[in-house]
């Protein structure tokens, strides 16, 4: 372009040509721009529209010679920020394009045009790889280290202690029992360390402080995964069955040898054909009245418990969940302690032990099948904490209603239900810390002649795994804050939490299957390697997605009650309420959908918080209140409620996700207005937006489709995210540093920092 004043226009038109996502509205919107613009004479606009016209693009000498000009213009200009930056840099001496800037700073909103991105890919050749290749940190670890551990610091540290000593080195045996032998040996040292016992009553032995077992338990998952679920079905499972569903007797003749593990036990409950429907297990308790005892039997081979961890090898005792029959009548699914051996663990008439083999991982543990036989036990070894038994022989229960009693019990399983996640949640930041640590070393291909570069300086390769290591730190707060509410509960708000905890464990499982496969994926063959480690914690955490409840079955548990805590809030609203909530409703979607906002690309509103929060409401409250107007009409329709929920069990999942979602910003959010330390707010705050604008583009087709955002602003979306992996880069090394992840456990030699 020879006249001088269209020279500033050559990064534009080097833009409209490079970036091969633009739409034909996106050219008409340029070319809009050029009609519009004043300062041009009808000659030069013509020169300049013939450039942007979609059916006559440039020839690749014209692409190059272009991107050769601007580069020349900005080199080593740090306060170009801009476009229109660029274009002034390039104006000739005697052109003054101030004129244009409002219309030029218009146009990159426009078109989701950032800046910062735009500018690195007119850096020239020689910085373009170093430029914030260099491994930093720009904040103190330690101080992110403390964030992390909280409350649980010193319980965290001193799990490290023990599960660092020699004695803990992975076992390398292929031989199933060698392997189960390790880890039941490893159990007993945690034992002998009053670990197991953390949890339970101070009088019976324990520590009484169930945030602390969760954090030996997420603590422990950083060894191996195989440890980790033996502990938790010992020391969890079993032991707080007993503590939960029991009473005083039971606490006083169980708990100690359960912390000890002189009593090693099983939780049976799922069986070969009712694994999630608790309600439909055929296992029977039948009462005896003259002799005041339970016989436990196995009516058909489907009815088996199966799965149960423990029970191949070394379990002497079971919580047995079974339906309590008196007298003919069926009283619904009850708790019983049974034994299943000697204590030289020979098995007991009338139980049947079976051994469900080598698994796809987690092989350190012996689960087996379990059938009874008439199995004969005496009437105190029903845990009978919510019904019993009384001395005429009749059932009695403090809680009348069988539906309420039922849920009260399984809730019980809420403390798997945080454990599993805070679990997943340690596997993920390992296979994390490996992979960047990795990626921060292996080198490959760079610049003709010039040496090989990380392959963490790989645009892609950043896009891989840091958006998977801000979610990471994301369900971190989620789980905590999960915890706390958990700890905290009343009777009140505890539908909601087992609906939360039911959701965190899906989330967070589903989240780490992902991420292990991705950070196997991006250490190439290394990953592949046994002695890296990846592979076992992808083998071992992939059950995680099913057991403590199968997680689409979980995740209609959780949409399930969303949907009756919307109802509620109607039930409790009068006529002149629900005008005003549609009314408030409408208002929002108002002002959050007019031309501006939907089309608003500039780079305050893209990483502001209260853009992202509301973003998020507005899709869950959206998709909510379309579930519950589908499965209305549905019903009114004639349709078995059943039925309907049945139709719509894919948006259940939606609904399901977009809370999740809110929740884990929500708490990441409020987690960072807690820190003082100046640095650690900035990298995290930066996680924080990556975290949020990651999920908006995962979600833009739903967020296009309900017209709360126009292309425009999710092509720009998707450019700052891009932004964000640079910007943490030179962090990600100190990021994972920050999980303090003993090295004897990562154990990966492509992981040595």
């Amino acid at each position: 372009m020879k006249n001088t004043k269209l020279q500033a226009f050559i990064p534009l038109v080097y833009l409209v040509w490079s970036d091969d996502l633009l739409t034909q509205k996106e050219f008409a919107t340029i070319q809009q721009f050029i009609h519009d613009l004043t300062w041009l004479s009808p000659e030069e606009k013509q020169q300049l529209l013939s450039k942007v016209d979609i059916s006559n693009p440039p020839s690749r000498n014209e692409l190059a010679q272009w991107k050769l000009d601007i580069e020349k213009s900005i080199q080593d200009k740090a306060s170009i920020k801009s476009i229109f930056d660029i274009a002034e840099a390039l104006s000739e001496k005697d052109v003054d394009i101030s004129a244009v800037k409002p219309e030029f700073i218009k146009l990159e909103n426009d078109l989701g045009i950032l800046g910062e991105e735009v500018i690195q890919n007119f850096k020239t050749k020689a910085s373009s790889f170093t430029a914030n290749s260099q491994t930093t940190s720009n904040f103190d670890i330690q101080k992110i280290t403390e964030l992390l551990d909280g409350k649980e610091a010193a319980i965290i540290k001193r799990v490290k202690s023990v599960i660092s000593r020699p004695e803990f080195a992975y076992e390398t045996s292929t031989d199933i029992n060698v392997y189960r032998q390790t880890v039941y040996n490893w159990c007993k040292i945690l034992a002998e360390e009053n670990l197991g016992n953390m949890a339970y009553p101070k009088q019976y032995g324990g520590g009484e402080n169930i945030a602390d077992y969760f954090a030996i338990m997420e603590t422990l998952s950083y060894h191996d995964l195989s440890l980790v679920i033996k502990f938790g079905v010992q020391f969890g499972l079993w032991g707080m069955s007993v503590q939960s569903l029991g009473t005083e007797k039971h606490y006083a003749k169980y708990l100690k040898d359960i912390g000890s593990l002189k009593i090693p036990g099983c939780f049976a409950m799922t069986e070969t054909h009712h694994g999630s429907n608790v309600k439909g297990l055929e296992t029977t308790a039948t009462y005896n009245h003259n002799d005041q005892t339970f016989t436990i039997h196995t009516p058909n081979k489907n009815a088996q418990k199966e799965y149960i961890g423990n029970a191949a090898v070394h379990g002497q005792m079971a919580t047995v969940f079974a339906k309590l029959i008196i007298d003919d009548h069926d009283y619904g699914v009850n708790a019983f302690v049974v034994p299943l051996r000697d204590t030289n663990g020979n098995v007991l008439n009338g139980v049947t032990i079976g051994d469900c083999g080598h698994k796809m991982g987690l092989n350190g543990v012996d689960n087996g099948t379990i059938s009874f036989n008439n199995v004969v036990i005496p009437k105190e070894n029903m845990l009978d904490r919510f019904a019993s038994v009384n001395d005429k022989g009749e059932f009695e229960s403090p809680i009348p209603s069988d539906n309420r009693r039922f849920f009260t019990m399984l809730g019980t399983l809420v403390g798997g239900r945080i454990g599993i996640p805070r679990s997943a949640l340690a596997a993920a930041k390992s296979g994390l810390t490996i992979a960047i640590r990795y990626s921060d070393q292996r080198r490959q291909f760079g610049l003709e002649g010039g040496s090989e570069v990380p392959i963490l300086n790989y645009r892609m390769h950043q896009r891989r795994l840091l958006p998977h290591l801000a979610k990471t730190y994301a369900v971190h707060f989620a789980l905590q804050y999960l915890t706390k509410r958990f700890l905290n509960r009343t009777e009140d708000e505890m539908q909601e939490i087992e609906a939360l905890a039911a959701g965190m464990k899906s989330y967070s499982t589903w989240s780490t299957r992902d991420i292990l496969q991705e950070c196997r994926e991006a250490c190439g063959g290394k990953g592949y390697l046994s002695e890296n480690r990846i592979d076992a914690l992808k083998n071992d955490t992939e059950i995680y997605t099913t057991f403590e409840g199968d997680n689409t079955v979980l995740m209609q548990l959780v949409a399930k009650n969303r949907l009756s805590e919307f109802r509620k809030a109607f039930g409790e609203m009068g006529s002149l309420g629900i005008i005003n909530y549609v009314y408030e409703n409408a208002k929002a979607a108002i002002t959050e959908k007019n031309p501006i906002a939907t089309r608003r690309t500039d780079d305050e509103h893209l990483l502001d918080e209260q853009f992202h929060l509301q973003a998020f409401i507005h899709r869950e409250k959206t998709i909510l209140a379309s579930a519950a107007q589908r499965i209305k009409k549905l019903v009114d329709n004639g349709l078995e409620p059943y039925d309907a929920f049945n139709v719509v069990q894919h948006q259940m999942i939606d609904v399901a996700q977009a809370y999740l979602e809110r929740v884990v910003l929500e708490q990441f959010q409020a987690a960072i207005k807690t820190v003082e330390d100046e640095k650690s707010k900035v990298i995290l705050t930066q996680l924080n937006q990556l975290y949020a604008l990651s999920q908006l583009e995962k979600n833009k087709g739903w967020y296009l489709e309900d017209g709360y955002m126009e292309a425009v602003k999710t092509k720009a979306i998707r450019k700052m995210v891009n932004q964000l992996c640079w910007d943490i880069r030179p962090d990600a090394v100190a990021l994972v540093n920050a999980f303090d992840i003993p090295e004897s456990c990562l154990s990966a030699p492509i992981a040595v920092n």
